[in-house]
Protein backbone atom coordinates (compact mmCIF):
# COMPACT_ATOMS: atom_id res chain seq x y z
CA UNK A 1 0.00 0.00 0.00
CA UNK A 2 1.27 3.47 -0.89
CA UNK A 3 0.30 6.51 1.17
CA UNK A 4 0.03 9.86 -0.62
CA UNK A 5 -0.57 13.24 1.03
CA UNK A 6 -2.51 15.46 -1.37
CA UNK A 7 -3.06 19.20 -1.38
CA UNK A 8 -6.71 19.52 -0.43
CA UNK A 9 -9.22 22.30 -0.95
CA UNK A 10 -7.54 24.50 1.67
CA UNK A 11 -4.17 24.63 -0.08
CA UNK A 12 -4.87 28.09 -1.51
CA UNK A 13 -5.86 29.35 1.96
CA UNK A 14 -2.26 28.66 3.00
CA UNK A 15 -0.69 30.86 0.34
CA UNK A 16 1.93 32.38 0.24
CA UNK A 17 3.59 29.62 2.31
CA UNK A 18 2.33 26.94 -0.11
CA UNK A 19 3.63 28.76 -3.17
CA UNK A 20 6.92 26.95 -2.57
CA UNK A 21 5.87 23.69 -0.92
CA UNK A 22 3.00 21.22 -0.60
CA UNK A 23 0.79 21.58 2.46
CA UNK A 24 2.37 18.51 4.06
CA UNK A 25 5.79 20.20 4.15
CA UNK A 26 4.56 22.80 6.65
CA UNK A 27 5.97 22.39 10.14
CA UNK A 28 3.51 22.34 13.04
CA UNK A 29 4.92 21.29 16.39
CA UNK A 30 8.32 19.61 16.10
CA UNK A 31 7.74 17.79 12.81
CA UNK A 32 6.30 18.60 9.42
CA UNK A 33 2.93 17.09 8.52
CA UNK A 34 4.70 14.56 6.29
CA UNK A 35 7.15 13.55 9.02
CA UNK A 36 4.29 12.90 11.44
CA UNK A 37 2.56 10.53 9.01
CA UNK A 38 5.80 8.76 8.12
CA UNK A 39 6.63 8.16 11.78
CA UNK A 40 3.16 6.79 12.59
CA UNK A 41 2.92 4.70 9.41
CA UNK A 42 6.58 3.63 9.55
CA UNK A 43 7.00 4.02 5.80
CA UNK A 44 7.77 6.61 3.15
CA UNK A 45 4.86 8.91 2.31
CA UNK A 46 4.51 10.49 -1.14
CA UNK A 47 2.96 13.74 -2.33
CA UNK A 48 0.36 14.85 -4.85
CA UNK A 49 0.65 18.59 -5.37
CA UNK A 50 0.63 21.34 -8.00
CA UNK A 51 2.34 20.47 -11.29
CA UNK A 52 5.08 23.07 -10.87
CA UNK A 53 6.02 21.61 -7.46
CA UNK A 54 5.87 17.95 -8.46
CA UNK A 55 9.45 17.69 -9.76
CA UNK A 56 10.74 18.46 -6.27
CA UNK A 57 7.91 16.64 -4.46
CA UNK A 58 7.12 13.63 -6.66
CA UNK A 59 4.16 11.31 -6.70
CA UNK A 60 4.81 7.55 -6.49
CA UNK A 61 4.33 5.32 -9.55
CA UNK A 62 3.76 1.70 -8.56
CA UNK A 63 1.33 -1.14 -9.12
CA UNK A 64 0.09 -1.08 -5.52
CA UNK A 65 -3.18 0.30 -4.25
CA UNK A 66 -3.01 3.83 -2.85
CA UNK A 67 -4.39 5.68 0.14
CA UNK A 68 -4.76 9.41 -0.48
CA UNK A 69 -4.70 11.56 2.69
CA UNK A 70 -5.48 15.27 2.91
CA UNK A 71 -2.08 16.91 3.49
CA UNK A 72 -3.48 19.30 6.09
CA UNK A 73 -4.59 16.51 8.44
CA UNK A 74 -2.29 16.16 11.46
CA UNK A 75 -1.65 12.54 12.31
CA UNK A 76 -2.35 11.00 15.69
CA UNK A 77 -2.77 7.39 16.76
CA UNK A 78 -6.56 7.28 16.44
CA UNK A 79 -6.65 8.97 13.05
CA UNK A 80 -3.83 6.82 11.67
CA UNK A 81 -5.59 3.69 12.87
CA UNK A 82 -8.77 4.74 11.06
CA UNK A 83 -6.83 5.49 7.85
CA UNK A 84 -4.96 2.17 7.96
CA UNK A 85 -8.25 0.28 8.34
CA UNK A 86 -9.58 1.59 5.01
CA UNK A 87 -10.32 -0.99 2.35
CA UNK A 88 -10.24 -0.36 -1.39
CA UNK A 89 -13.20 1.77 -2.41
CA UNK A 90 -13.69 3.30 1.05
CA UNK A 91 -13.49 6.98 1.94
CA UNK A 92 -12.92 8.35 5.44
CA UNK A 93 -14.85 11.58 6.09
CA UNK A 94 -14.59 13.89 9.09
CA UNK A 95 -18.20 13.88 10.25
CA UNK A 96 -18.08 17.24 12.01
CA UNK A 97 -16.97 19.20 8.92
CA UNK A 98 -18.05 16.82 6.14
CA UNK A 99 -14.39 16.95 5.09
CA UNK A 100 -12.60 14.16 3.22
CA UNK A 101 -9.73 12.80 5.32
CA UNK A 102 -8.58 9.88 3.18
CA UNK A 103 -9.62 7.47 0.44
CA UNK A 104 -8.32 4.06 -0.56
CA UNK A 105 -8.02 3.72 -4.33
CA UNK A 106 -7.47 0.67 -6.50
CA UNK A 107 -4.35 1.12 -8.66
CA UNK A 108 -6.50 0.70 -11.75
CA UNK A 109 -8.93 3.34 -10.51
CA UNK A 110 -6.35 6.12 -10.18
CA UNK A 111 -6.89 8.88 -12.74
CA UNK A 112 -10.63 8.33 -12.87
CA UNK A 113 -11.61 8.80 -9.24
CA UNK A 114 -15.29 9.55 -8.69
CA UNK A 115 -16.33 10.39 -5.15
CA UNK A 116 -19.72 8.78 -5.70
CA UNK A 117 -18.04 5.40 -6.24
CA UNK A 118 -16.74 5.25 -2.65
CA UNK A 119 -18.34 3.80 0.45
CA UNK A 120 -18.30 6.52 3.11
CA UNK A 121 -16.91 5.84 6.59
CA UNK A 122 -17.46 8.65 9.09
CA UNK A 123 -14.72 9.61 11.52
CA UNK A 124 -16.12 11.08 14.74
CA UNK A 125 -12.85 11.48 16.64
CA UNK A 126 -10.94 14.70 17.24
CA UNK A 127 -9.15 16.12 14.21
CA UNK A 128 -6.38 18.74 14.07
CA UNK A 129 -6.34 20.33 10.64
CA UNK A 130 -4.07 22.94 9.05
CA UNK A 131 -6.55 24.92 6.98
CA UNK A 132 -5.42 28.54 7.41
CA UNK A 133 -2.26 30.54 7.98
CA UNK A 134 -3.18 31.24 11.60
CA UNK A 135 -3.86 27.55 12.29
CA UNK A 136 -0.11 26.85 12.06
CA UNK A 137 0.77 28.83 15.19
CA UNK A 138 -2.60 28.22 16.87
CA UNK A 139 -2.04 24.44 16.74
CA UNK A 140 1.66 24.60 17.53
CA UNK A 141 1.45 24.16 21.31
CA UNK A 142 -0.70 21.02 21.22
CA UNK A 143 1.36 19.55 18.36
CA UNK A 144 4.61 20.26 20.24
CA UNK A 145 3.38 18.16 23.14
CA UNK A 146 2.19 15.31 20.91
CA UNK A 147 5.38 15.27 18.84
CA UNK A 148 7.57 15.38 21.95
CA UNK A 149 5.96 12.21 23.31
CA UNK A 150 6.27 10.46 19.96
CA UNK A 151 9.91 11.39 19.32
CA UNK A 152 11.25 10.76 22.82
CA UNK A 153 9.34 7.59 23.75
CA UNK A 154 11.72 4.93 25.07
CA UNK A 155 14.81 7.05 24.45
CA UNK A 156 17.46 8.47 26.77
CA UNK A 157 18.18 12.19 26.70
CA UNK A 158 21.70 13.56 26.61
CA UNK A 159 22.60 15.97 29.41
CA UNK A 160 23.41 19.66 29.39
CA UNK A 161 26.25 20.90 31.58
CA UNK A 162 25.72 22.11 35.13
CA UNK A 163 26.05 25.81 34.30
CA UNK A 164 22.41 25.81 33.18
CA UNK A 165 19.33 26.25 35.36
CA UNK A 166 16.79 23.58 34.42
CA UNK A 167 13.22 23.58 35.72
CA UNK A 168 11.19 20.44 35.09
CA UNK A 169 14.24 18.61 33.78
CA UNK A 170 12.20 15.43 33.27
CA UNK A 171 10.41 17.27 30.44
CA UNK A 172 13.61 18.33 28.68
CA UNK A 173 15.02 16.13 25.93
CA UNK A 174 18.45 16.83 24.46
CA UNK A 175 19.81 15.20 21.32
CA UNK A 176 23.47 14.36 20.74
CA UNK A 177 25.82 17.28 20.20
CA UNK A 178 23.52 19.95 21.64
CA UNK A 179 25.12 22.53 23.94
CA UNK A 180 23.93 25.24 26.33
CA UNK A 181 25.82 27.59 28.61
CA UNK A 182 24.37 29.53 31.58
CA UNK A 183 20.82 29.34 30.18
CA UNK A 184 17.50 29.09 32.01
CA UNK A 185 15.22 26.40 30.55
CA UNK A 186 11.77 26.08 32.12
CA UNK A 187 9.81 22.98 31.15
CA UNK A 188 7.38 23.12 34.07
CA UNK A 189 4.43 24.03 31.82
CA UNK A 190 5.41 22.10 28.70
CA UNK A 191 8.20 19.98 27.20
CA UNK A 192 11.42 21.30 25.69
CA UNK A 193 13.08 19.51 22.78
CA UNK A 194 16.65 20.44 21.76
CA UNK A 195 17.83 18.86 18.50
CA UNK A 196 21.21 17.58 17.37
CA UNK A 197 24.11 20.05 17.39
CA UNK A 198 21.94 22.93 18.63
CA UNK A 199 23.56 25.79 20.53
CA UNK A 200 21.95 27.86 23.30
CA UNK A 201 24.12 30.83 24.28
CA UNK A 202 24.65 32.32 27.74
CA UNK A 203 21.79 34.22 29.32
CA UNK A 204 19.05 32.78 27.11
CA UNK A 205 15.71 32.11 28.81
CA UNK A 206 13.45 29.47 27.27
CA UNK A 207 9.95 28.48 28.40
CA UNK A 208 8.26 25.31 27.18
CA UNK A 209 6.57 23.93 25.28
CA UNK A 210 9.42 24.68 22.91
CA UNK A 211 11.44 22.93 20.23
CA UNK A 212 14.57 23.72 18.27
CA UNK A 213 15.65 21.46 15.44
CA UNK A 214 19.06 20.25 14.31
CA UNK A 215 21.82 22.81 13.92
CA UNK A 216 19.85 25.81 15.20
CA UNK A 217 21.08 28.49 17.58
CA UNK A 218 19.45 30.60 20.28
CA UNK A 219 21.51 33.74 20.71
CA UNK A 220 22.86 35.30 23.88
CA UNK A 221 20.26 36.86 26.18
CA UNK A 222 17.26 35.70 24.14
CA UNK A 223 13.77 35.41 25.65
CA UNK A 224 11.83 32.57 24.06
CA UNK A 225 8.29 32.07 25.27
CA UNK A 226 6.07 29.00 25.02
CA UNK A 227 4.58 27.44 21.89
CA UNK A 228 7.60 28.36 19.77
CA UNK A 229 9.29 26.08 17.24
CA UNK A 230 12.66 26.87 15.71
CA UNK A 231 13.13 24.70 12.63
CA UNK A 232 16.50 23.32 11.49
CA UNK A 233 19.51 25.59 10.95
CA UNK A 234 17.99 28.83 12.25
CA UNK A 235 19.51 31.61 14.35
CA UNK A 236 17.04 33.23 16.73
CA UNK A 237 17.48 36.04 19.25
CA UNK A 238 15.55 38.84 20.93
CA UNK A 239 12.02 38.21 22.18
CA UNK A 240 9.87 35.53 20.55
CA UNK A 241 6.49 34.08 21.51
CA UNK A 242 4.42 31.41 19.72
CA UNK A 243 6.39 31.66 16.48
CA UNK A 244 7.00 28.82 14.02
CA UNK A 245 10.27 29.16 12.12
CA UNK A 246 9.96 26.58 9.34
CA UNK A 247 13.75 26.34 8.92
CA UNK A 248 16.91 28.00 7.57
CA UNK A 249 15.83 31.44 8.78
CA UNK A 250 17.46 34.17 10.87
CA UNK A 251 16.06 36.49 13.50
CA UNK A 252 19.35 36.83 15.30
CA UNK A 253 18.96 40.24 16.98
CA UNK A 254 16.76 42.22 19.35
CA UNK A 255 13.13 42.86 18.48
CA UNK A 256 9.80 41.14 19.17
CA UNK A 257 7.92 38.63 17.02
CA UNK A 258 4.81 36.85 18.26
CA UNK A 259 2.08 34.55 16.89
CA UNK A 260 3.85 34.36 13.54
CA UNK A 261 5.15 31.96 10.90
CA UNK A 262 8.54 32.54 9.23
CA UNK A 263 9.46 30.63 6.06
CA UNK A 264 12.72 29.18 4.79
CA UNK A 265 15.66 31.47 3.98
CA UNK A 266 14.12 34.53 5.62
CA UNK A 267 16.19 37.15 7.42
CA UNK A 268 14.77 39.65 9.92
CA UNK A 269 16.93 42.72 10.50
CA UNK A 270 18.12 43.97 13.89
CA UNK A 271 15.50 45.57 16.14
CA UNK A 272 12.63 44.71 13.78
CA UNK A 273 9.27 44.19 15.47
CA UNK A 274 5.80 42.92 14.69
CA UNK A 275 2.57 43.78 16.44
CA UNK A 276 0.51 40.74 17.40
CA UNK A 277 -2.40 42.51 19.14
CA UNK A 278 -4.59 45.43 18.09
CA UNK A 279 -5.04 48.35 20.45
CA UNK A 280 -8.78 47.70 20.16
CA UNK A 281 -8.37 44.01 21.12
CA UNK A 282 -10.49 43.05 18.12
CA UNK A 283 -10.20 39.83 16.15
CA UNK A 284 -7.36 40.03 13.63
CA UNK A 285 -8.01 39.61 9.92
CA UNK A 286 -5.37 38.31 7.48
CA UNK A 287 -5.19 38.91 3.76
CA UNK A 288 -6.32 35.86 1.79
CA UNK A 289 -4.60 35.55 -1.59
CA UNK A 290 -7.19 32.97 -2.64
CA UNK A 291 -10.20 35.14 -1.75
CA UNK A 292 -8.52 38.48 -2.56
CA UNK A 293 -9.76 40.02 0.68
CA UNK A 294 -9.11 40.09 4.43
CA UNK A 295 -10.57 37.13 6.32
CA UNK A 296 -11.07 36.57 10.08
CA UNK A 297 -8.47 34.48 11.91
CA UNK A 298 -10.58 33.58 14.94
CA UNK A 299 -7.98 35.05 17.31
CA UNK A 300 -7.03 38.46 18.71
CA UNK A 301 -3.34 37.47 18.60
CA UNK A 302 -1.77 37.35 15.15
CA UNK A 303 1.58 38.74 14.02
CA UNK A 304 3.40 38.25 10.71
CA UNK A 305 3.33 35.51 8.09
CA UNK A 306 6.52 35.68 6.02
CA UNK A 307 7.00 33.35 3.04
CA UNK A 308 10.29 31.86 1.81
CA UNK A 309 13.30 34.01 0.87
CA UNK A 310 11.79 37.26 2.20
CA UNK A 311 13.89 39.71 4.18
CA UNK A 312 13.56 42.97 6.07
CA UNK A 313 16.11 45.61 7.02
CA UNK A 314 16.91 46.97 10.47
CA UNK A 315 14.16 48.63 12.53
CA UNK A 316 11.39 47.30 10.26
CA UNK A 317 7.88 47.49 11.73
CA UNK A 318 5.02 45.16 10.84
CA UNK A 319 1.42 45.83 11.80
CA UNK A 320 -0.91 43.30 13.40
CA UNK A 321 -1.82 40.57 10.92
CA UNK A 322 0.69 41.11 8.11
CA UNK A 323 1.18 38.69 5.20
CA UNK A 324 4.43 38.88 3.23
CA UNK A 325 4.84 36.94 0.01
CA UNK A 326 7.77 35.02 -1.45
CA UNK A 327 11.13 36.72 -2.00
CA UNK A 328 10.34 40.23 -0.79
CA UNK A 329 13.00 42.75 0.23
CA UNK A 330 11.54 45.25 2.71
CA UNK A 331 13.13 48.25 4.39
CA UNK A 332 12.61 51.85 5.48
CA UNK A 333 10.69 53.73 8.14
CA UNK A 334 7.00 53.38 8.87
CA UNK A 335 4.61 50.45 9.08
CA UNK A 336 4.45 48.20 6.04
CA UNK A 337 1.20 47.27 4.33
CA UNK A 338 -0.75 44.38 5.83
CA UNK A 339 -0.24 42.48 2.59
CA UNK A 340 2.96 42.56 0.56
CA UNK A 341 2.79 40.58 -2.72
CA UNK A 342 5.59 38.22 -3.68
CA UNK A 343 8.70 39.73 -5.28
CA UNK A 344 8.15 43.19 -3.83
CA UNK A 345 11.04 45.58 -3.20
CA UNK A 346 10.66 48.70 -1.04
CA UNK A 347 8.88 50.02 1.99
CA UNK A 348 6.02 52.08 3.33
CA UNK A 349 6.91 54.93 0.97
CA UNK A 350 6.49 52.77 -2.13
CA UNK A 351 7.04 49.36 -3.73
CA UNK A 352 8.39 48.08 -7.01
CA UNK A 353 8.75 44.61 -8.51
CA UNK A 354 11.90 42.82 -7.36
CA UNK A 355 13.84 41.90 -10.51
CA UNK A 356 13.80 38.10 -10.80
CA UNK A 357 17.46 37.72 -11.79
CA UNK A 358 18.64 39.86 -8.87
CA UNK A 359 16.31 38.03 -6.50
CA UNK A 360 17.61 34.65 -7.63
CA UNK A 361 21.22 35.75 -7.25
CA UNK A 362 20.59 36.81 -3.65
CA UNK A 363 18.75 33.55 -2.97
CA UNK A 364 21.68 31.51 -4.33
CA UNK A 365 24.14 33.47 -2.19
CA UNK A 366 22.05 33.04 0.97
CA UNK A 367 21.78 29.27 0.46
CA UNK A 368 25.51 28.87 -0.24
CA UNK A 369 26.21 30.49 3.13
CA UNK A 370 24.67 27.31 4.59
CA UNK A 371 26.55 25.14 2.08
CA UNK A 372 23.35 24.38 0.18
CA UNK A 373 23.34 24.94 -3.56
CA UNK A 374 20.09 26.07 -5.16
CA UNK A 375 18.77 23.35 -7.44
CA UNK A 376 17.20 23.86 -10.82
CA UNK A 377 13.95 22.66 -9.28
CA UNK A 378 14.08 25.42 -6.66
CA UNK A 379 14.87 28.04 -9.30
CA UNK A 380 12.01 26.86 -11.49
CA UNK A 381 9.60 27.13 -8.54
CA UNK A 382 10.67 30.71 -7.77
CA UNK A 383 10.36 31.71 -11.44
CA UNK A 384 6.87 30.23 -11.54
CA UNK A 385 5.82 32.17 -8.44
CA UNK A 386 7.30 35.35 -9.94
CA UNK A 387 5.33 34.92 -13.17
CA UNK A 388 2.14 34.12 -11.25
CA UNK A 389 2.57 37.24 -9.15
CA UNK A 390 2.99 39.44 -12.22
CA UNK A 391 -0.04 37.79 -13.85
CA UNK A 392 -2.20 38.33 -10.76
CA UNK A 393 -1.20 41.99 -10.45
CA UNK A 394 -1.94 42.53 -14.15
CA UNK A 395 -5.40 40.99 -13.80
CA UNK A 396 -6.15 43.34 -10.88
Amino acid sequence: MNYILFDGKNRDNLLPLTYTRPVCELRVGIMTVRQKWERYLNCRVYTMTEDYLSAKYPMCHTDEDMVFIDGGMLADRDLVSAVKSLQTGQMLVWAEKEQIIAMCVDRNQYGKINQEDFHIKEYTGKVSYVNSLASIFLLNESELKKDFELITAGRQSYRLNESNRLVGSENIFVEQGAEAEFAIIDASSGPVYIGRDCKIAAGAIIKGPFAMLDGSQVKMGSRIYDATTIGPHCKVGGEVENVVFLGYANKAHEGFFGNSVIGHWCNIGADSNCSNLKNTYQEVKLWSIAKNKFVPTGTIFCGTIMADHSKCGINTMFNTGTVIGVNCNLFGAGLHRNYVPSFSWGGASGMQVYDIEKALQVARTVQLRRNIEMTQQDEDILRYVYNQTLKTDTEK
